[in-house]
């Protein structure tokens, strides 16, 4: 049997790794300071600003460097996607290099096809994230663009706006999270090659990375402190809505 029972709990150990960290990560954001939830506190204070300049040229080069990181990631992943599907005319090579991999599980043709499919709907999956959140910051832009000036600050209309257009870069980024994510689960997905258990491993490593990245870093230690440095009156606390 070329697909062991091994190769099935691995492959659903590392699906309930993805979609368990995602679901967990959405729940926990909402009421707990990560960096998900100190980075919209942060775009909802940058909206408010925003509304209250005339000029908004630092805004424009700011969303426009943000695009350019995730243009560069949509373009990247292309290319892997293409690598990773010329890898199906090199199945039998494949599996002489794995072979001589010390303590590499025996390989064989299917497993490796279905491996190399995985990887392939993982890469797709990111090169849709990253250019959904493309769109959403070109959706940002326009908004920004048509966005009055309330100089005072007071008018609550511009106030409830400058909070949708926050809450629409929010969605830009979580998208961008979601494809950066694909990446950190693709490299789980590379010790599958040399054995499950080093996918199970794996996997679980990728989540206790994002975690501590996400949740526990001193990166977010520092964002959640600056906040309390700006003028908090301005900003209004709500959930994060992704």
């Amino acid at each position: 049997m070329q697909f062991s029972i091994i190769d099935a709990l691995a492959l659903a150990v590392y699906l309930c790794c993805w979609c368990g960290y995602t679901w967990f990560a959405r729940k926990k954001a909402k009421t707990t300071h990560c960096i998900a939830h100190c980075l919209h506190q942060n775009r909802i204070h940058w909206m408010y600003e925003v509304m209250s300049r005339e000029s908004r040229v630092g805004e424009a080069s700011l969303l426009a460097n943000l695009e350019r990181n995730i243009a560069f990631f949509a373009s990247t992943t292309l290319l892997v996607l293409a690598g990773v599907l010329a890898l199906f005319a090199q199945v039998d090579q494949l599996v002489e290099v794995i072979a001589s991999i010390p303590f590499a599980e025996t390989p064989f043709h299917l497993t490796i096809q279905i491996k190399l499919a995985l990887l392939g709907c993982i890469f797709v999956m990111a090169f849709f994230q990253f250019t959904w959140s493309m769109r959403q910051y070109g959706f940002v832009n326009v908004m920004i663009g048509a966005a009055p000036i309330d100089l005072d600050g007071l008018n609550e209309n511009l106030k409830g706006y400058a909070r949708q257009v926050a809450v629409v870069q929010d969605q830009a980024a979580h998208s961008y999270n979601y494809g950066l994510r694909s990446y950190y689960f693709s490299l789980a997905v590379i010790s599958w090659f040399i054995h499950p258990l080093a996918f199970i491993i794996a996997s679980m490593l990728v989540v206790y990375t994002l975690y501590k990245r996400e949740f526990t870093s001193k990166t977010v230690a520092a964002i959640a402190a600056g906040m309390h440095h700006l003028n908090v009156e301005r900003v209004e606390r709500f959930p994060i809505n992704e």
